[in-house]
């Protein structure tokens, strides 16, 4: 039997787009993927560590929140108390839950970061070069990509971690 691609996925809308289209579709593909996969889990299903590692299906949304926030505003058009994480104990943290947080929080304040870096990307050159605290200067292009990699490699993760929580299977 043969199987169709779903022809409204962004990555297909944007096959014949310009470079910013493909980019940008790749990176909120990978972005929806990681959010389905707590589609329907409650709050302690999303927290169950079923890994060796504290990584958790909630802990990696929270982590991906820090993620969109260091590279695309706090670099690109930083707000005033805007700062660059860099540590070891902020990259922790980023996977850490406190008590008080919910899927649903964590999903709402990962869609305002996206939303917020989407303004950001819309804003800037892909030739910009931007100065960054650990790499010395990066392109606008290049965190793009970069932001694609982390964020599909995470959603690979989800994708593991939602299977062994109840079985579901799939991108989509």
């Amino acid at each position: 039997m043969e199987q169709t691609i779903d022809p409204t996925l962004g990555p297909v809308l944007a096959r014949t787009g310009d470079e910013r289209a493909i980019l940008t579709s790749f990176l909120d593909f990978h972005r929806a993927v990681l959010l389905r996969k707590l589609r329907g889990l409650s709050d302690a299903d999303a927290r169950r560590r079923l890994v060796p590692s504290a990584t958790t299906l909630a802990g990696l949304v929270k982590h991906l929140t820090l993620v969109e926030r260091n590279w695309f505003p706090t670099l690109l058009a930083p707000e005033p108390g805007d700062v660059y994480l860099t540590s070891a104990e902020d990259a922790v943290a980023s996977f850490t839950l406190s008590d008080q947080e919910t899927v649903a929080g964590l999903v709402a304040a990962y869609e305002r970061a996206c939303d917020r870096s989407r303004a950001v990307i819309a804003s800037v050159d892909l030739d910009q070069v931007v100065p960054h605290p650990q790499l010395g200067e990066v392109s606008v292009r290049w965190i793009l990509v970069h932001l694609i990699e982390e964020t599909a490699r995470h959603a690979g993760h989800a994708d593991i971690l939602r299977e062994l929580t109840d079985g579901e299977v799939g991108a989509i």
